[in-house]
């Protein structure tokens, strides 16, 4: 069984509280939460020229980051196993929470570069009022309120949540649908 096929199921299915799931199957994604299946994210970010967007997309992000420890760690699960490290997922930065990709080898050294410059602009317009007090350093400096700042951070941030779903998809195909399937009585 592949994700296509255990999706038409769940669709098809009663509720089961027993999983929570963040699924991408080719472009199109799921969130399966005690049983109810809603849709997830856009396989592509918009991101404009402001302090909400750029902060959603980042939000984006810092999810998948929690749903792939989550699965590492509970798979599935929406028990209090699953709800316990939620809480702690929270309290963790995530620079950490980068570094640990990289300690697992989930990120590589150059991914967790370019993710940690990133997200070091999220830091920056949490703590500002408009994107013209933030500056981008991938090699030099560059203002986010400039054209070209922005254009440069935007195609970046796009790269990179590219490669973070690549990421959570080689991370969702160690899940072995037909057990869960059996596991859930659908």
């Amino acid at each position: 069984m592949n994700v296509s096929n255990f999706l038409k199921i769940i669709k098809k299915q009663k509720k089961s509280q027993k999983i929570r799931l963040y699924i991408i199957d080719k472009n199109k994604h799921y969130f399966l939460n005690d049983g109810v299946l809603k849709n997830g994210f856009d396989s592509k970010l918009t991101v404009t020229k402001n302090r909400d967007s750029v902060l959603s997309s980042f939000s984006k992000m810092a999810f998948l980051f929690d749903e792939i420890i989550r699965l590492r760690i509970v798979a599935h699960s929406n028990q209090n196993d699953s709800k316990e490290l939620l809480y702690l997922l929270n309290l963790v930065p995530i620079n950490r929470k980068i570094r640990t990709f990289l300690d697992w080898g989930v990120f590589g050294p150059e991914y967790t570069r370019d993710m940690s410059r990133l997200f070091e602009v999220r830091n920056d317009i949490v703590h500002c009022v408009s994107l013209d007090e933030v500056n981008y350093n991938p090699k030099n400096s560059i203002s986010l309120s400039s054209v070209n700042g922005f254009k440069k951070f935007k195609t970046d941030l796009d790269k990179a949540w590219g490669n973070l779903l690549k990421i959570y998809v080689v991370e969702q195909e160690k899940i072995n649908w037909t057990a869960l399937s059996m596991e859930l009585k659908l």
